[in-house]
């Protein structure tokens, strides 16, 4: 018995795959000219200029400083994701137990940098951070300090200025993992005997789990790539790959090596994506065995 191919149910119409895909056509001719062909051309350019060779990627491997910036991306973006989910679950974990007014204006904080420009969250913590701001002052006038500390341009500024800029794409996940958790599940839990902390271990975390992993890894990636934050806060001596890639592009004019260094990102990026995918399908079935 020959089956019908699937339809999709959009607005009470059914649309056949051939009507959906022309429904995405204009949103895949968008993604194909600013996205993939800019990208394709770079990595082109990283493997076929001057003409077949891997000597850009190897160059990115061999000299030190580059493969400082390499290392010092990926190590600022664990703290961020370490720092954003620090944060990101006492909040979440308030919000879902929270209701009416109280919910409606945690969500609106979270919420609210979503809608304010990236440059302008940089600059508020340039403000606080630099040697006469906010925090500087604060600690003087509390005696904690005899003499302004430098805040700015430091690793620690670098991270805490982008866990905050990212902190809404942990938030998030985690906090509609915990909105689907029934109460019910901990109350039982205590019922039968179970302290707060195995109620947490045992119950509300391997539940909550998929919201932390989509977070953290979301978080991750898009640290990983973060241009504005690190090139402000941080200055020349955090350098990160997003960075170097424009420094390389704009001021050394090497289109090659830009495109290695992007290539490097990338093939990182698909690598984690996969282990994660796969680690999510293992946790689903020793969670179901």
């Amino acid at each position: 018995m020959s089956q019908r191919p699937p339809r999709f149910l959009l607005g009470g119409r059914r649309y056949s795959p051939a009507a959906s895909l022309l429904l995405a056509a204009p949103f895949l001719l968008l993604v194909a000219v600013v996205f993939v062909l800019p990208l394709a051309t770079l990595l082109h350019e990283s493997l076929f200029v001057p003409g077949p060779t891997m000597a850009h990627y190897a160059r990115a491997f061999d000299e030190p400083v580059y493969l400082r910036v390499m290392l010092r991306t990926v190590r600022i973006a664990v703290f961020v994701t370490v720092l954003a989910l620090l944060l990101a679950w006492p909040l979440a974990w308030v919000m879902s137990r929270s209701r009416g007014l109280g919910l409606a204006l945690l969500a609106a904080a979270v919420l609210l940098p979503l809608w304010t420009s990236v440059l302008v969250r940089t600059y508020a913590w340039m403000v606080l951070l630099q040697r006469n701001g906010v925090v500087n002052q604060l600690l003087e006038r509390a005696g904690l300090i005899d003499e302004p500390m430098r805040l700015l341009y430091t690793e620690g500024a670098v991270v805490l200025a982008m866990a905050h800029v990212l902190l809404p794409f942990m938030v998030l996940p985690i906090y509609s993992a915990l909105k689907g958790i029934p109460e019910d599940y901990t109350r039982a839990a205590q019922m039968l005997g179970a302290s707060a902390w195995a109620t947490f271990r045992e119950v509300i975390w391997p539940l909550a789990l998929p919201g932390v992993t989509s977070g953290c890894l979301m978080v991750f990636l898009l640290a990983l790539g973060f241009f504005v934050t690190p090139a402000l806060v941080g200055g020349p001596q955090q350098m990160m790959i997003a960075t170097l890639v424009s420094q390389q592009v704009r001021e050394m004019l090497d289109w090659p090596f830009a495109g290695a260094l992007v290539g490097i990102l990338l093939g990182f990026v698909l690598v984690l994506t996969l282990v994660f995918k796969r680690a999510v399908r293992l946790d689903r079935f020793v969670g179901s065995a």
